[in-house]
């Protein structure tokens, strides 16, 4: 089968002719319809999943199940399936063996789980062998392009989303309009809630308004003259801008943190009046579990999310990774490994 492939740190992505995977036990095969890019890739492309080369990257897995391996249940074939970043747990571990809740369906925490992309083999090539465990069906009628992104950014967004906690009437503030943060501003108005955008970017704030923003701000200062905001949903991996969006949190409000930067932490300023004098809190978040990703499918079953996607052959593999890295993507790249 043809698929890009990751040949060494900080080394262009080449496509290339490798066997096709089987379904083995607890797997089904799956003829990958559409992959979508994550800012995760050029991360693993840069080094910093570790030295996981040769490898296909690809997290936002979408398809049909062409293959069931020996003791599935649950699937078959036809089904139509998505799968995401971490399919299943090792089991043994320390974490694992605590059996904590949500353990075995987001398997975050254990030590050696089996990752798309990173443990194993990822989403943009023509097939892809997933644990059967790991996947969700789709629904009938939801396109897989547009299913795609929801494996990582629909996932993962949503999962800030109902992680913050956001209460009847207050207000939740969007930070940063790109591949997350156009998927979270809708599902925050499709929640019900007065949601605010806030971009740096003056090209952005017409579409941010279509989307479902209340309000678009620049940063801090004006979200703090708006009257604040209950919750920062952080989709950016640039966390200069939502360090100073924090100026615009209202007491007792929450900051979540769905963005990555491998390169600087983030921190919190000590002018005004101090943090905790404000009872706010700092939240980590990422994919609380697949009942989330079944949510938030199901939104985008119902119309209620959908993402702005491009879309790309895998032979156009190394225009896609330039636009992704260089943060050209508008606002989420999909590969379509068998065409439209």
């Amino acid at each position: 089968m043809k698929a890009v492939v990751m040949t060494g740190a900080n080394q262009p992505w080449e496509v290339q002719e490798v066997p096709t995977p089987v379904a083995e036990p607890g797997q089904v095969l799956v003829k990958v319809r559409a992959s979508g890019m994550c800012f995760t890739d050029v991360w693993a492309t840069q080094g910093y999943g570790g030295d996981i080369y040769p490898q296909t990257p690809g997290h936002e897995v979408v398809g049909e199940v062409v293959a069931v391996g020996d003791g599935v249940q649950g699937r078959e074939v036809g089904d139509r399936v998505g799968t995401t970043w971490v399919q299943s747990a090792c089991g043994r571990c320390d974490y694992c063996r605590k059996n904590l809740p949500l353990t075995g369906q987001t398997a975050m925490n254990c030590v050696a789980p089996r990752t798309t992309g990173f443990a194993a083999q990822g989403g943009h090539a023509e097939y892809i062998a997933i644990a059967a465990g790991g996947t969700v069906l789709l629904p009938d009628d939801l396109a897989f392009e547009d299913a795609a992104p929801m494996m990582c950014a629909g996932y993962t967004t949503w999962s800030a989303l109902r992680d913050a906690d956001p209460q009847p009437g207050e207000r939740i503030a969007i930070v940063g309009i790109g591949g997350l943060g156009h998927v979270a501003l809708q599902l925050a108005k499709a929640s019900g809630f007065e949601t605010v955008a806030v971009t740096h970017s003056p090209d952005k704030h017409d579409l941010a308004v279509e989307l479902g923003a209340d309000h678009v701000v620049a940063g801090g200062k004006e979200l703090h003259d708006l009257g604040g905001a209950d919750v920062l949903l952080v989709t950016t991996n640039a966390f200069e801008a939502a360090e100073e969006a924090m100026a615009g949190l209202r007491p007792g409000g929450r900051v979540v943190l769905s963005g990555l930067d491998f390169t600087r932490p983030f921190s919190i300023s000590s002018e005004g009046i101090p943090f905790h004098m404000m009872r706010q809190k700092v939240i980590g978040s990422t994919h609380g579990g697949r009942h989330y990703l079944s949510e938030v499918v199901d939104l985008a079953g119902q119309g209620k999310v959908k993402p702005i996607i491009e879309t790309f052959s895998l032979d156009q593999a190394t225009e896609a990774y330039d636009r992704l890295a260089s943060g050209k993507m508008r606002f989420r790249g999909v590969f379509l490994p068998h065409g439209a």
